[in-house]
């Protein structure tokens, strides 16, 4: 009898996957080569052959998470109003740091840290966010350099997330927060002349602020809720 095949697909996946979950729960240092086979009921020289060493399994494992944030945040649609597309996009990360809980720790917990790099890559998670928040800048609707204003949104939303994760809220006390800490970091950055007044002028929807506009929606969609 031939010996068991050690570098299909089946099993690559199911390396990553154990890794992923061993990384999310433990120190990386105590995460070994022959502890991940043995979660996978696998041997070690597989490893070896499918991702060369440690590091590359855990390569492997970040670049996961990176591809599923990054095709989370380009599957938000794009409307006319930037700053309601920022929040969307803010939604969407929690959502996906929410049901990707060991992917996100891997990706931001310490494990492998996420440098995004001057020049934003093509799949880099970062990218629709920089997006939007340059077109609100463009329009003047955000007041700011743009990588300074997605950093003070990441800090806030990175905050939220890994709180709600870590089982800091309950579920309404996590909503409260989410909505209410995005929308005054996006209060912050908004230029003067987009912000306005407190009450909206005259003029109807098209006229009104644009964080005004993203709270009067949030309101419809919770009556409807």
């Amino acid at each position: 009898m031939g010996r068991p095949r050690t570098n299909d697909a089946t099993v690559k996946e199911r390396l990553v996957k154990c890794a992923t979950e061993l990384l999310a729960t433990r120190p990386q240092e105590s995460v070994t080569v022959r502890a991940v086979a043995t979660a996978a009921e696998t041997s070690t020289a597989a490893v070896y052959s499918l991702f060369g060493d440690k590091e590359g399994l855990i390569a492997a494992v970040r670049d996961r998470a990176v591809a599923g944030l990054f095709q989370a945040l380009t599957a938000v649609p794009t409307s006319e109003d930037p700053l309601a597309d920022i929040y969307a996009l803010a939604a969407a990360y929690r959502r996906w740091g929410r049901e990707h809980s060991h992917l996100y720790s891997v990706l931001f917990g310490g494990v492998q840290s996420f440098k995004p790099s001057g020049a934003v890559g093509a799949g880099d998670p970062v990218r629709p966010l920089i997006a939007a928040i340059g077109r609100a800048v463009t329009e003047s609707v955000l007041d700011g350099e743009a990588t300074a204003i997605a950093v003070s949104l990441w800090v806030s939303l990175h905050g939220l997330v890994t709180l709600e994760l870590a089982g800091a809220f309950d579920a309404p006390t996590a909503e409260s927060a989410f909505r209410s800490t995005i929308l005054a970091t996006l209060r912050g950055w908004t230029a003067p002349a987009a912000f306005g007044t407190t009450s909206p002028p005259s003029g109807g929807e098209r006229n009104r602020p644009s964080v005004q506009r993203v709270e009067k929606r949030l309101a419809r969609e919770r009556r409807r809720q």
